[in-house]
């Protein structure tokens, strides 16, 4: 054991443009890093702004504040004695930059722009930023009065450069750098770096840990050395939950992990590591040999010492030992993931509470199933002494009970202040068993329920349009031709939407709420059902926000299953077992409406195409000779054709309920999310005249023609 060092990386939740409160939290990360005796901190990419800006990245604005809250931090001596690497936006030169500005006492060291920017996906970066094209190049920055007056010089370096302190070099790495072939790490350990910063604002997704956490240990596992991963944590302001994580990484181990899910706005990891250790892992002749051709980097010489002597052998200090990875199963992901990104957004968004129209379906029981696991994450962080958990409670819930002190005695009693429910029947549709499940699911969690009926409503439209028109529209079950049918559902269906926001509205005043203000409306259209478009425009999908709008229908249940156990809420079961109906059209003897006999495939199947659309890139040909393949042990080339045809019909003629779709909690990776993640037309030719469909039809026959042959030999 020889050179030990404290180090600290931590997990913020910052928001978009929240200047002031950006700042403060990062101020707070190093402030508790320096009480723990690190002399390294390292925060989110673009953390004094916000990742989430967008186009506001194209505003000067954001560059004069975000200099501005880093004048801050360097006025303030109560942070010298740590380097401290924070996230900016910069302007160089005329061009916009992703950077990281390392500072120590009050002096900016270097300024590090991001070399690969992230562009796919639910990224923009490159319509914001340009990367840094010269690697193993530096430039002088020049720095604008206030922060030149402060530093003692005009200038500092901007570039590809390394720190070298007396005892350690540090390299800088951001967030997708990590993910591109030729990453940073690989040319930085090579040249003899010990520890490697990465910044990130890296987004939850369903599995997706695993995936980046192999690479993060991949970093230094071949090559050795320190990194020290930082991550955003929170709702920034848009679709995406970032899941935080941070961690500290020595030799491709782990040495210590944050948490991935919570509602601390300011966390903190920290290790104590020996840089020995790593000039130990690193004596493998070929990496050395490696290292002799690598390119050099620029070294930036900082007169300042990571190590804490030998007093800290004396003291009975010791490096972090390894540890296993943290990792939560898909199930509790859902559980943790959108309710944590509800919470951020009540909060910040200064409303009473949620609506949530309880239709007794498992997709509106999995959004007020969500709610409820955040009331037990929130109370759970109230009985810790979460300061700011209990202020924002005391500020939502105090309203409801006319008093400023009062806190939940139980996730339940939480619940009934936040969440509002209602069952939206039609006497002749809508069965005994949904509303009374719609009932009893919300008395079991606690919800503010409200049960009626909208007959007056659908008849009153009913009848203006035979006012109108003298026509009468039928059901299908009544001798109505199929649109006619269509159009009484629809009738409904938006009645509903109308009504949930008439009683978000109000509610809060029938409860007598004295600060007035509305509930949120809470989508529950599932990530399959946009996809194959199966829902009406502007019913009830149309919402404020839609916490399971990226979730399959597949991983729902499981989710509901899983919760029935782990919330003790047995009542859950009976929404799994239960056949899915939007319940649209009258109930008969020998009729009851089925989504997945409506829709001509089943829920496993669209989370297929989906999948194969989206992640797979593939069209509707290609798709078919996958299938094929995947499906030949249950359906004939034949069927398999049917399915893949109708799938791309429906999804062509229904891609325009997309681009007026609540936006959604970003879980799933073959999201249609017209708004960002899944850009495509929204008009297309049909495809039953397609050149895909046609080159399907021609390898059906010919695979019935070779199946017809061989069973002839």
């Amino acid at each position: 054991m020889g050179r030990l060092m404290h180090v600290a990386t931590c997990a913020l939740n910052q928001w978009a443009l929240d200047f002031n409160g950006n700042k403060n939290r990062i101020v707070e990360s190093i402030r508790i890093a320096k009480s723990k005796g690190a002399k390294l901190r390292v925060g989110p990419e673009l953390e004094i702004s916000g990742y989430g800006c967008l186009d506001h990245f194209l505003e000067g604005e954001i560059y004069e504040n975000s200099m501005a809250m880093l004048q801050q931090i360097l006025e303030d001596k109560s942070l010298h004695d740590i380097i401290i690497d924070l996230g900016m936006p910069i302007l160089h030169r005329g061009n916009r930059y992703n950077c990281r500005v390392v500072i120590l006492n009050s002096k900016i060291l270097m300024i590090r722009p991001k070399m690969h920017l992230a562009n796919d996906g639910n990224y923009r970066e490159m319509r914001y930023f340009i990367p840094w094209k010269k690697p193993l190049k530096v430039e002088e920055f020049v720095l604008p009065d206030e922060i030149a007056a402060i530093q003692g010089a005009r200038k500092v370096f901007i570039g590809d450069a390394v720190l070298s302190t007396n005892d350690a070099c540090i390299g800088v790495e951001s967030c997708e750098e990590l993910f591109v072939p030729e990453s940073p790490h690989i040319n930085m350990g090579l040249n003899g770096v010990d520890i490697i910063t990465n910044s990130s604002g890296s987004h939850h997704e369903l599995r997706k840990l695993e995936t980046r956490i192999a690479l993060i240990l991949e970093a230094t596992r071949k090559n050795g050395g320190v990194y020290l991963y930082s991550n955003q944590k929170g709702c920034d302001g848009d679709r995406l939950y970032y899941d935080g994580c941070a961690m500290v990484i020595v030799n491709g181990q782990i040495v210590n992990q944050g948490s991935q899910f919570s509602t601390t706005d300011v966390e903190v990891v920290t290790a104590i590591v020996d840089i020995e250790e790593v000039n130990s892992y690193r004596t493998s002749p070929s990496r050395g040999a490696q290292s002799q051709s690598a390119p050099e980097y620029k070294r930036i010489d900082v007169d300042f010492s990571l190590g804490q002597g030998e007093t800290d052998l004396d003291l009975g200090v010791f490096p972090n030992k390894p540890q296993p990875l943290r990792i939560h199963a898909p199930e509790e992901e859902i559980a943790l993931g959108p309710a944590c990104w509800l919470w951020d957004y009540l909060r910040r968004s200064k409303s009473a509470g949620f609506f949530i129209p309880l239709s007794g379906g498992i997709d509106s029981c999995s959004t007020a199933t969500l709610v409820f696991s955040m009331c037990r994450i929130v109370y759970a962080a109230v009985q810790e002494g979460n300061e700011q958990v209990i202020a924002d409670v005391k500020r939502i819930c105090g309203p409801y009970h006319h008093d400023d002190k009062w806190l939940p005695s139980s996730p339940k009693d939480l619940c009934n202040s936040i969440l509002h429910t209602a069952y939206m029947g039609m006497a002749s549709q809508s069965s005994t068993e949904t509303r009374s499940r719609a009932e009893r699911l919300a008395k079991d969690i606690g919800a503010y329920h409200t049960d009626l009926n909208i007959d007056l409503a659908f008849d009153a439209q009913r009848q203006i349009f035979t006012q109108a028109t003298g026509f009468d529209p039928k059901f299908k079950v009544h001798g109505g031709t199929q649109t006619e049918n269509l159009a009484l559902q629809n009738i409904q269906a938006r009645q509903r939407m109308v009504t949930a926001y008439m009683l978000a509205q109000l509610l809060p005043t029938v409860r007598q709420r004295d600060n007035g203000g509305g509930l949120l409306v809470l989508g529950s259209g599932n990530v399959d059902e946009c996809l194959r478009g199966y829902l009406t425009k502007y019913d009830c999908s149309s919402a404020d926000i839609n916490p399971i709008g990226s979730i399959s229908k597949t991983d729902l249940k499981r989710f509901v299953r899983w919760a029935a156990k782990s919330f003790d809420l047995p009542i859950l079961d009976e929404f799994v077992d239960a056949t899915p109906t939007a319940e649209l059209e009258p109930i008969t003897a020998d009729y009851v409406q089925s989504d997945e006999a409506d829709m001509g495939m089943t829920y496993a199947e669209l989370s297929d195409f989906g999948r194969l659309r989206k992640e797979k890139k593939a069209g509707p040909y290609t798709m078919f000779c996958r299938l094929v393949h995947d499906w030949k042990d249950r359906a004939s080339p034949r069927e398999v054709a049917d399915k893949v045809k109708r799938f791309h019909h429906f999804y062509a003629i229904n891609r325009h309920k997309m681009t007026t779709m609540t936006p959604s909690y970003h879980a799933e990776a073959y999201s249609p999310d017209d708004n960002r993640f899944d850009l495509r037309p929204f008009l297309y030719p049909s495809f039953w005249e397609s050149y895909s469909f046609k080159k399907i039809d021609e390898r059906v026959a010919l695979l019935e023609k070779r199946a017809q042959e061989g069973g002839k030999q």
